[in-house]
């Protein structure tokens, strides 16, 4: 009981370390150097571009439903996120009709 409390305090600890170092780093007296400025800019795009690619991996565009929830849902997020410019409405068009066709109409 004892090891699992500490273990808990230590991975506290770790985290908020980990998420306050960034700022104590940073402080808002010295410039952020060019190089992370640069990864703020081009990471968010970077780890979309892996998650498509994550998510469309395994599907079987041969067989079965010829990967058709996963287009439709792909079309609905391009189409929403170009009409209303909303990353998150968008991602949550995408997820819900990804939902629905999977299990109500196929």
């Amino acid at each position: 009981m004892t090891n699992s409390i500490l273990s808990i305090i230590i991975m506290a600890l770790v985290t908020a370390l980990l998420r306050f170092l960034p700022f104590i780093i940073f402080r808002g007296d010295k410039k952020t150097p060019d190089f992370i400025s640069y990864l703020g800019k081009v990471l968010p795009y970077s780890i979309m571009g892996m998650l498509v690619v994550f998510c469309l991996k395994s599907v079987d565009f041969k067989g079965g439903v010829h990967g058709l929830p996963e287009i439709i849902s792909i079309l609905l997020i391009v189409l929403v996120h170009w009409w209303k410019k909303n990353t998150i409405l968008s991602i949550l068009i995408g997820t819900l009709s990804y939902v629905v066709i999977v299990n109500f109409i196929l």
